[in-house]
């Protein structure tokens, strides 16, 4: 648990504070932590005591922000900081002052995981509906019912954005959001209007228009655009830039075998390989590649002579283009370090490294 509050108070502080107590107690959640350390985490997130009280059977736990057991009786404590969780279980922080601007979210992401953590409230929890949304494994009914929850309406069409958790947001649009769990880690998904089609955030992946019941194909184009982002040249990318292929790119198995991919990365060890794979893909002529890669045309010849050599298919002729562009593709999806966590920033000084 300590290693994961690492973690997350490694993240850029322009990430929302909101969304680093979600990925927090989420992660928590699905290492089926006990009490204690839901309230370890509380705490520490908090910076002030949390609590724990059961009356069946009777038991109360109260540990303070070092993760240890706090001292004293249990005081009273102002029904702001206090939430019932479900019959006989009660959570709080013992703030002493205003409330802080993380209170509500901490207490409330508390309650939901002790709950889980007793068995208690499950099928009438909806506070994951937009997980339940962009999961194809859930039955399309259940996903409708998971968009009018949301606000959403059936017929309209919206588009799914993906960020990572420590992605900054100039400017941050209304919709419904959460932390999404996917095999590449902890994501924060946005669902916006179809007209939606750039986002100020960097980095980020701006999937494609589709109506409610196919929004999980919407969130996995934008994990693919996500993917494809190369900050700061390319700080968010939209799916519908590469139309019907972004879908077979989100659709292919992961570490499927494609010969291609290979013959690219030989490509890829020259010096010049990337710049001139990249300038290739974006043209039509050898030397729009060589004004796009800035260089002479003579030089781009001789290095494209090494590339169909290598490739063993000229990328200017027929399908060697669609090769070419798809191979490139899935080369960049399977080297992108986008959603790798960034290097910890300085703690602001007099500060103690809490979220409160």
């Amino acid at each position: 648990m300590q290693e994961l509050l690492g973690r997350i108070a490694r993240l850029d502080p322009s990430a929302s504070l909101g969304l680093r107590v979600i990925a927090c107690f989420d992660e928590l959640m699905v290492g089926n932590v006990n009490t204690r350390a839901l309230l370890a985490a509380a705490a520490s997130l908090s910076g002030c005591v949390a609590g724990f009280h059961s009356e069946t059977p009777a038991r109360t736990v109260r540990i303070d922000h070092r993760g240890h057991h706090a001292d004293g009786v249990r005081p009273e404590v102002d029904p702001a900081f206090q939430q019932d969780v479900s019959d006989g279980l009660t959570v709080w922080l013992e703030r002493n002052g205003a409330r802080q601007p993380n209170d509500a979210i901490v207490l409330e992401r508390l309650a939901l995981a002790v709950r889980m953590r007793h068995g208690r409230g499950r099928e009438s929890d909806h506070r994951r509906d937009l997980s339940l949304l962009l999961d194809p494994d859930v039955d399309v009914q259940a996903r409708c019912v998971s968009a009018i929850t949301l606000g959403l309406r059936p017929g309209t069409r919206y588009r799914v954005v993906c960020a990572p958790l420590f992605a900054v947001w100039p400017e941050h649009p209304q919709g419904p959001e959460d932390v999404v769990a996917t095999r590449f880690g902890a994501i924060h998904a946005l669902v916006l209007p179809a007209s939606a089609h750039e986002v100020t955030a960097v980095p980020s992946g701006v999937g494609v228009a589709t109506e409610v019941e196919d929004l999980h194909h919407s969130f996995r184009t934008a994990l693919v655009a996500l993917r494809l982002c190369d900050p700061p040249a390319v700080g968010s990318v939209l799916a519908d830039d590469f139309g019907g292929l972004i879908g077979l790119l989100a659709d292919a198995p992961d570490g499927s075998f494609q010969p291609d991919v290979a013959l690219v990365d030989a490509v890829m060890a020259y010096a010049w390989g990337a710049e001139t794979l990249a300038s290739v893909v974006r043209s039509h002529s050898l030397r729009q590649a060589a004004r796009e890669a800035g260089v002479h045309h003579s030089t781009m010849q001789s290095r494209l002579e090494t590339v169909n050599a290598t490739l063993g298919f000229d990328p200017f002729e027929g399908y060697g283009r669609t090769r070419l562009g798809t191979a490139y593709l899935v080369w960049r999806l399977r080297h992108s370090r986008v959603l790798d966590l960034p290097a910890p920033t300085a703690t602001p000084e007099g500060s103690d490294g809490r979220f409160g």
